[in-house]
């Protein structure tokens, strides 16, 4: 079965200002056409897990009675557009904590690789940001930024470091970048159907 992963904030909702936090569902707003997209990749047949950094559990700023509340009337707002999210991972961790589950590292898609029987080399990660990229081709996804949330600033980090890479260094930089996650999901359609 095909796989998309897709990064949450700054792909499927709007970020909150300042490199806020969504902290309950009333802060949670749909990029346009986002539920569109996730609806015309299900179309598709689509398997689409949902990785997502909430390192405000972890903070204290929400708990994760909070989050589950967020993501299940976010599932249920994206079936009500016709669309699926098979599953949702989340890395409730502290960025110090040290844990394995956050991205960069690989362990949400480790797992979910391995709880949904996902061949990770067959499979696309949609994310905003340079840890998004990096999580997934290190894990051998196909990786696509999209400029909507944090993928503006990702993208100008992609240029400024270029001239300074060297050979010997990983170098996690996306397979394509689109404007949004719809512009990603027509592109999919037309390339791969």
């Amino acid at each position: 079965m095909k796989t998309i992963f897709l990064d949450r904030d700054g792909v499927i909702n709007r970020n909150p200002p300042n490199r806020g936090y969504v902290r309950k569902w009333a802060e949670f707003t749909f990029i346009p056409n986002s539920r569109k997209a996730i609806r015309e990749l299900t179309e598709n047949g689509y398997r689409i897990i949902v990785i997502t950094n909430q390192s405000g559990i972890g903070r204290g700023l929400y708990s994760e009675e909070d989050l589950a509340d967020i993501h299940s009337r976010m599932v249920a707002e994206i079936s009500k557009a016709g669309g699926t999210i098979d599953a949702v991972y989340y890395c409730p961790h502290h960025p110090d904590a040290g844990c394995e589950c956050r991205k960069p590292k690989s362990g949400m898609l480790t797992r979910a690789a391995r709880e949904h029987n996902i061949e990770l080399s067959n499979a696309y990660l949609i994310g905003d940001w340079t840890t998004d990229i990096e999580a997934g081709q290190r894990v051998g996804t196909t990786a696509f930024l999209v400029l909507t949330g944090l993928g503006q600033e990702s993208y100008y980090h992609y240029i400024r470091t270029q001239p300074y890479r060297r050979a010997d260094q990983n170098d996690y930089r996306p397979d394509k970048i689109f404007t949004n996650l719809y512009t990603a999901t027509r592109w999919l359609r037309k390339i791969k159907g």
